[in-house]
């Protein structure tokens, strides 16, 4: 009964701010951060099976393992400087309130990216369009990460308002923090692509492409516009020669997916 009221409390907490301030003894706590983190990467993991089982088994099993490392490698890249940062701006908030509140945020972001798993499959089986499916996933984590970010600001607006133990500039200081860690995760989930792959190529664990992801977004954008299905301009390598790339840059668009 005490595993499932942990499971159940992972949920609860994010409907009710207060919860996070609680009062738990070592082992309750340490339960619930347990199950926090057993949840984002069982959801985050089983969302990247279903970006990947567009094209195949093995590429389902690899992005649903690589989209569990982007989460969690994130965070772990990410909140040490968040910690240090609000506890010279006074925050009296402990280590443990604050990983609630960053792995709640997580737990919701990731849950409502699973959400979506039935629409995308839809889409899939329907015969949607390549790169139709690559701006929908990345509109569907923006969408979760929207509304991840504000789960935790309002816990922290609470801790500021209610509770007295987390300064007001804080809150502001860590909207630029939230910032800081999409750059991150985009950087991490650019070095660990394709998460989506085409149907037409072979299976491939990581990309060599050169660019970045937004000019990756933009590709996919032009190519979803024209009608087209490829994943590369025809004649192109996978790799360009760094001059080569320069000089073409105005010209040409760069061979780039972030999903792929």
């Amino acid at each position: 009964m005490k595993r499932n009221g942990s499971l159940r409390e992972v949920f609860s907490i994010l409907q009710n701010v207060e919860r996070y301030f609680e009062d738990r003894d070592t082992v309750q706590s340490n339960r619930l951060l347990f199950y926090q983190f057993l949840v984002i990467c069982l959801f985050s993991m089983l969302y990247g099976m279903v970006m990947g089982s567009y094209h195949s088994f093995l590429q389902s099993l690899a992005s649903g393992i690589k989209l569990m490392f982007l989460f969690l490698s994130s965070i772990l890249i990410c909140f040490p400087s968040f910690f240090v940062i609000q506890q010279v701006l006074g925050s009296k908030m402990s280590l443990r309130q604050m990983l609630f509140v960053v792995m709640s945020g997580l737990v919701l972001s990731s849950t409502i990216a699973l959400s979506f798993s039935p629409i995308v499959i839809l889409f899939q089986v329907t015969g949607g369009n390549y790169h139709f499916l690559q701006l929908l996933h990345v509109g569907i984590f923006v969408f979760s990460g929207i509304f991840g970010m504000r789960v935790m600001i309002e816990a922290l607006k609470y801790a500021c308002e209610n509770k007295g133990i987390y300064p007001r500039i804080g809150v502001a200081i860590f909207r630029v923090w939230i910032i800081i860690l999409a750059f991150v995760g985009i950087q991490i989930a650019w070095n660990l692509r394709p998460f989506l792959c085409n149907k037409d190529e072979e299976f491939k664990l990581f990309r060599q492409y050169e660019g970045n992801f937004y000019t990756a977004i933009v590709y996919s954008i032009q190519q979803l516009s024209s009608g087209s299905d490829d994943a590369q301009p025809q004649g192109r390598n996978e790799k360009f020669p760094p001059k080569q790339e320069v000089e073409q840059a105005d010209q040409d668009s760069t061979v780039v997916n972030f999903f792929n």
